[in-house]
């Protein structure tokens, strides 16, 4: 995927309960061009975050572990309320099955405590930037399961000639990762209608997210005719 990194400074929003691990992620992540905000949360938090406020960050980091089983609940009210937002999510473990549900949900990059203190500082670039830090072989099966899972999130021929000049100008930016505000400002139309084109090429695709219509068109970038 992308990997340039920003140029401005990366504004980071580290979450956990506990206060341990927010020291050590701030002591990894002290350094030049990082802005830090931790937020020690409480464990009720993690399904409700009407209690919590949440600054804009360009990535938010999630200590998962520590509010699991609410992780799912937890990313689904950070995007939601900051849908430009990026997730990375660290914990004890990951196996392929916890690996696919965090990046269905929106995360874009996982990481176990252990990969964190070496693999954190040169993930957050490359996710600010569009990327995605998942092991290669994770971020494969996971793109297998997406075409296998259901015949309708196979690119088909008729969902390549049904897609307006608007929708494809606008699938082309969300290949580059770019927001819906940007997309709006670049293609001179509303936030709101990027919003209704956004939803009409997950409906076509079959697909229910953006990273999944993102990884799906990357695997079969070839079938979209240029």
């Amino acid at each position: 995927m992308a990997t340039t990194a920003k140029s401005r400074s990366l504004s980071v929003c580290l979450l956990s309960p506990h206060p341990l691990v927010l020291g050590e992620f701030e002591r990894i992540l002290t350094r030049p061009g990082i802005r830090l905000v931790t937020k020690q949360m409480e464990q009720s938090l993690a399904t409700d975050l009407s209690g919590l406020a949440l600054p804009e960050a360009d990535i938010f980091v999630v200590d998962a572990h520590a509010v699991r089983p609410n992780t799912s609940s937890l990313i689904t009210g950070i995007l939601d309320r900051h849908p430009d937002g990026r997730v990375i999510v660290v914990c004890e473990k990951l196996t392929d099955a916890t690996s696919h549900s965090l990046l269905r949900l929106g995360a874009k990059g996982l990481l176990t405590y252990t990969e964190a203190v070496e693999q954190l500082p040169r993930a957050l670039p490359l996710v600010a930037s569009g990327g995605f830090w998942v092991p290669r072989n994770v971020l494969s099966t996971f793109v297998d399961s997406i075409l296998t899972d259901q015949q309708k999130r196979r690119l088909k021929p008729d969902n390549q000639t049904q897609l307006s000049r608007r929708e494809r100008e606008v699938l082309d930016s969300l290949l580059e990762n770019v927001s819906n505000k940007e997309i709006a400002s670049k293609l001179n139309i509303s936030e709101r209608t990027v919003k209704f084109h956004v939803s009409k090429l997950l409906n076509k695709f079959g697909v229910r997210r953006r990273a999944d219509l993102i990884l799906l068109c990357y695997q079969q970038k070839s079938a979209i005719p240029a």
